[in-house]
């Protein structure tokens, strides 16, 4: 587990399972010779992305930010569907560091697809129950409203096992919302309708979890957005945006779904990689 320690909080990367999706679609209008030499590809034309959960422990929280695949829930079509190489194994991870499912008090879900938020139930028995029973869970008023009343688009991501038995446990907000001074969720749009990115700060400094609308490093520019995009031109505009202010204040840049790196920091131009965590090195 990749460990990046941010003044006084500490992050650590779980492991919520791993897909091989369609680099096409991954990078949208993007041509494959442009966006292969920044993301490796296999010979099928997937590309590696893990769904990996972050700890955050800051002043006695434990904060999960977002859940993962989940385990044992997946048909086998939907794992060949998703490229499913792994499942989750946040329960084991946690037992490594001496926590419980029943640590974690609070949820931050960017978003509410099957690949971010599987893992918040599981089977128990013919039931599905909650993951974490002692959370609160954080998302968008207008992302939980999508995912219990999906339309023809997101029916197929947005599932009912997912929600249905963590009603009690979710609170929802509009435009902005700040826990424990540190966290700052923001609503963008994009990626979902509902889709929110993440600002942490701690001595001063920041990091930046923009979700799935910059979900690996190679998607640094505005313009690469993924054809998974409902609402595409919001991703650019709120990319744009949150790009431009952060590379001029010097944000860290923190990764759910990326292969190669946990967090990273450009410089002000946004050319170069000045400090990282990598999770693996590139073939």
């Amino acid at each position: 587990m990749e460990k990046f320690q941010f003044h006084d909080m500490a992050l650590t990367w779980l492991d919520g399972g791993t897909t091989w999706l369609d680099g096409g679609t991954m990078f949208g209008v993007v041509p494959k010779v442009v966006w292969s030499k920044r993301y490796p590809v296999n010979e099928g034309n997937q590309i590696e992305l893990p769904t990996h959960p972050i700890l955050v422990q800051y002043k006695g929280h434990n904060v999960l930010i977002d859940s993962g695949l989940g385990s044992g829930k997946l048909t086998d079509r939907q794992k060949r569907n998703l490229g499913v190489s792994s499942e989750s194994q946040i329960e084991e991870n946690l037992k490594e560091i001496g926590l419980t499912l029943e640590d974690i008090d609070t949820v931050i879900m960017t978003h509410l697809h099957g690949d971010h938020a599987a893992g918040l139930t599981k089977l128990q028995g013919d039931q599905y129950v909650p993951v974490f029973p002692n959370a609160t869970i954080h998302v968008s008023a207008v992302e939980w409203e999508e995912m219990q009343h999906p339309n023809i688009r997101s029916k197929n991501t947005y599932w009912k096992e997912n929600w249905e038995p963590i009603v009690r446990q979710v609170e929802t907000f509009e435009g902005e919302k700040t826990l424990f001074d540190a966290f700052t969720m923001i609503h963008t749009g994009g990626h979902s309708n509902g889709h929110s990115v993440v600002k942490m700060e701690s001595g001063g400094e920041t990091i930046l979890h923009m979700g799935d609308i910059m979900p690996t490093h190679a998607h640094q520019n505005p313009l690469w957005v993924l054809a998974y995009d409902d609402y595409p031109m919001d991703s650019i505009f709120a990319k744009e945006k949150l790009m431009k202010e952060a590379l001029e204040k010097g944000y860290y840049f923190s990764f759910y779904h990326d292969a190669y790196f946990r967090i990273l920091k450009w410089s002000s131009d946004g050319k170069e990689i000045v400090e990282s965590v990598a999770y693996k090195q590139k073939p």
